[in-house]
């Protein structure tokens, strides 16, 4: 980071797959009216995770103890896994870019098969700081997901999404690799990854077991997984926006994944719930050279590399929802700075018959100098208020993101308004456009 499933888990997959996400246009997230069954996640062996992490550490070793970015050890990697997929009968593609004079590598690998407007993709950065070999941050991301594709292959399975897996150069100097993937995809190929899970540090030796909370359903599933397993889970903050899910975030693709910990220290009350030293780092190997195969605690690595595969089963095997009808505002709006009020964009919508669904999609495009800064509401046309967006975010600009709404209990046709309000001063912005569709 730049900073076995159970068989008692069966039980709960079918209560998961009420709950995944589903791509309307252009990359919604909503639960199907009916869905099958998904096929069970399989247990991925923690011996293979390992035994990747082992030829990483080996890599590392041989190559001036790191796998750093522009270094021969990222590239002999990224060899590593590209061969394994191979093998596997992934179709791999070698993405080449340029940072701090040097040659990085993205590594994709599709799956053949499934709705290829529906892509469902993981990812994991490869690369590590230049003082270690990186084999929690990020070796054990990395080596879940591959685990996770291989099974994939082994299991010959056939999901009703598009499988995509990604392993990224260059994060530990601000996301490069990820960024270039996702500026150099044409909007309509955005259009079709209905969402992108991230897993960066889930082997933290004092490990807390964190889940994003960016997309609901993407949250849910796993926290329906650790539930499963009876562990207690927390929302992830230490790295908000601090790795490669943030790029595709940026550009309004719904992401979601796990996270063991870094260099905040864990609490009592976090020691009580999941063990380990209270006043201690979650990794005190966070970017140094003690960040070797000797630091990672296998339980959590256990743990979190079922969840990923747990996540790819469920999210996979769900069905695409036709998309409803869509309406668009492309006026833009100033956003007056605070203390002024709120401003509104409204869209009339007709023709729709009864009342709005229960995933009713809402695209927003803001353009801002501090998007944490902002309060984002949707409003009915009773005057009913839908909370989409409040000060999150950080100091970061631009909000471009797609919310999924429950507004069942409104009637679709009317005027509904995109209300936002600057909360702090010395910002500017305007609403750029927003779409709800239903």
């Amino acid at each position: 980071m730049s900073l076995s499933v159970p068989r008692r888990l069966a039980a709960v997959t079918a209560l998961a797959v009420a709950g995944l996400f589903a791509s309307t246009a252009p990359a919604a997230l909503a639960a199907p009216a009916a869905v099958a069954e998904a096929p069970t996640p399989p247990d991925i062996p923690l011996a293979n995770v390992k035994a990747h992490l082992s030829q990483l550490q080996t890599i590392a070793t041989n190559n001036g103890g790191n796998r750093a970015h522009g270094r021969t050890g990222y590239k002999a990697s990224i060899d590593y896994v590209k061969a394994k997929l191979d093998a596997a009968g992934y179709t791999t593609t070698l993405q080449t870019f340029t940072s701090s004079g040097a040659t990085g590598y993205n590594l994709i690998a599709d799956w053949p098969g499934g709705d290829p407007n529906s892509v469902l993709m993981a990812g994991s950065h490869l690369d590590s700081v230049s003082s270690g070999p990186g084999i929690n941050d990020n070796g054990s991301g990395s080596a879940a997901v591959l685990e996770t594709a291989l099974a994939v292959s082994r299991a010959g399975l056939q999901p009703t999404k598009h499988l995509r897996f990604g392993w990224w150069g260059a994060e530990e100097l601000g996301l490069v690799g990820s960024k270039y993937y996702v500026n150099q995809l044409p909007s309509t190929e955005r259009a079709k990854i209905s969402g992108y899970l991230n897993f960066d540090m889930i082997g933290s030796p004092n490990p807390g077991y964190f889940v994003y909370d960016d997309d609901p359903t993407i949250e849910q599933t796993f926290k329906t997984y650790f539930a499963g397993i009876g562990v207690p889970t927390e929302i992830e903050t230490e790295g908000d926006g601090r790795s490669d899910h943030a790029s595709f975030k940026n550009v309004g693709i719904a992401v979601g994944g796990l996270f063991t910990g870094a260099s905040n220290t864990k609490t009592s009350a976090q020691a009580q719930k999941w063990g380990g030293t209270a006043g201690q780092a979650f990794d005190r190997c966070y970017h140094s050279s003690c960040d070797t195969t000797s630091n990672i605690n296998d339980t959590a690595l256990d743990r979190n590399s079922d969840a990923v595969a747990y996540a790819i089963w469920n999210l996979g095997a769900s069905t695409p929802v036709p998309p409803g009808p869509s309406f668009e505002s492309t006026t833009d709006v100033n956003i007056p700075d605070y203390p002024a009020a709120a401003v509104n964009s409204p869209i009339t919508v007709s023709g729709v018959t009864g009342n709005a669904p229960a995933t009713t999609k809402v695209d927003v495009n803001i353009v801002h100098t501090y998007r944490g800064d902002l309060i984002v509401d949707l409003v009915a046309p009773d005057g009913s208020v839908y909370n989409l967006h409040n000060r999150s975010g950080g100091s970061a600009d631009n909000l471009v993101q797609s919310y999924t709404v429950n507004a069942s209990s409104e009637v679709a046709n009317g005027v509904w308004n995109l209300r936002v309000r600057d909360a702090a001063a010395q910002d500017i912005g305007y609403i750029n456009s927003w779409k709800i569709t239903f």
